[in-house]
């Protein structure tokens, strides 16, 4: 039983062998020899296979709280403003933000800072855990890019832990429809590596597929044309888009009519979705309800009736984007 904060650790070593081979020649008897590495600080060193992981993301996967609580997952806050005004999500409902949307409120987003990234995750490795972070779309934001710089940083204080920041190349419920699923993963005894492969192995397999109601908050984020915007409110023109394998929002057609919109989209689904398990599927909505109730019950005809439909708010980070009466539909499928 040596502690090597008072000797080198090679001479050490070295020394235990001597007295083995002499104890062997001269007295011929074996030697049972416990050897306990102490580091600097008197902690016992940890094997990175034996530490424990924590699942971080992002508030833009837009589960409800009735879905976070049976989760054990910390999620990290973008913030949006409104009207010039920074707000979290405790200052307003999405209703409540919704319609001030409506009525024309000016909405901006942003992304999470460095320093925030940073203090989760050295307060995890700090307590001996590692952290597995899946991040909100590097086509969509540049939160995801931030957070490799902060995993970078705290790994140089902490070389025995493990942060692995896994870009989700998703957004909105499609984010937290695979946050789901790795949280499930992480339940059954996946170590952090197994979990990353998964994640990395699967996660251009979580198709979405979506409408809007207004094209005016797509063409403020560049999306469409003003002209197209103009003219698609005039004439009910609803696109259909979805987001590609960059993890960016593509408009991939259109049609005329919300309630055909919506019946695309699972006629969508249905292309898509191959014999992947869709046990669990969701739908979002950002302030449209009844929409949101329409395709679920659509979704589990196509399913199945003990088909699993989690119905989400579209969040207001997400929502500062797609605007009122989005709907999106995430489910597992062959290629997006």
């Amino acid at each position: 039983h040596l502690n090597c904060r008072t000797a080198p650790q090679t001479t050490v070593f070295i020394e235990i062998l001597q007295s083995i081979v002499e104890g062997y020649f001269t007295k011929a008897r074996p030697y049972v020899i416990i050897f306990l590495y102490c580091c600097p600080s008197g902690k016992r060193r940890i094997k990175m296979s034996d530490r424990k992981y924590k699942l971080y993301s992002d508030s833009t996967c837009d589960l409800s709280e009735d879905i976070l609580k049976n989760m054990d997952v910390t999620l990290l806050e973008l913030s949006f403003e409104v009207n010039g005004v920074v707000k979290s999500k405790n200052d307003m409902t999405l209703p409540e933000f919704y319609s001030q949307m409506r009525n024309g409120a000016v909405t901006k987003t942003s992304q999470i800072g460095i320093s925030d990234y940073e203090q989760a995750f050295e307060k995890e490795l700090a307590a001996g855990y590692d952290v597995l972070y899946l991040g909100f779309s590097s086509g969509l934001s540049g939160s995801f890019n931030t957070s490799c710089i902060a995993r970078d940083s705290v790994m140089e204080k902490y070389p025995e832990g493990k942060v692995i920041c896994i870009d989700s190349l998703c957004a909105s419920t499609g984010e937290g429809l695979l946050l789901i699923k790795a949280d499930e993963k992480k339940k059954q005894g996946l170590s952090i590596d197994e979990l990353a492969q998964w994640i990395t192995d699967n996660r251009l397999h979580l198709c979405h597929v979506f409408t809007v109601d207004d094209l005016k908050y797509l063409h403020r984020g560049g999306r469409v044309s003003k002209t197209a915007a103009i003219a698609g409110s005039i004439l009910g023109i609803k696109p259909l888009l979805h987001v590609d394998n960059e993890g960016h929002l593509i408009p991939v057609g259109k049609i005329r009519g919300r309630k055909q919109s919506i019946e695309k989209l699972v006629d969508m689904m249905c292309e898509r979705m191959g014999n992947w398990d869709n046990s669990t599927v969701a739908v979002c909505h950002g302030d449209c309800l009844s929409d949101a109730e329409y395709a679920a019950d659509l979704m589990r005809k196509k399913l199945g009736k003990k088909t699993t439909v989690h119905i989400c708010y579209t969040g207001a980070v997400i929502g500062s984007h797609s605007g009122p009466g989005t709907l999106a539909l995430f489910f597992m499928g062959d290629q997006r």
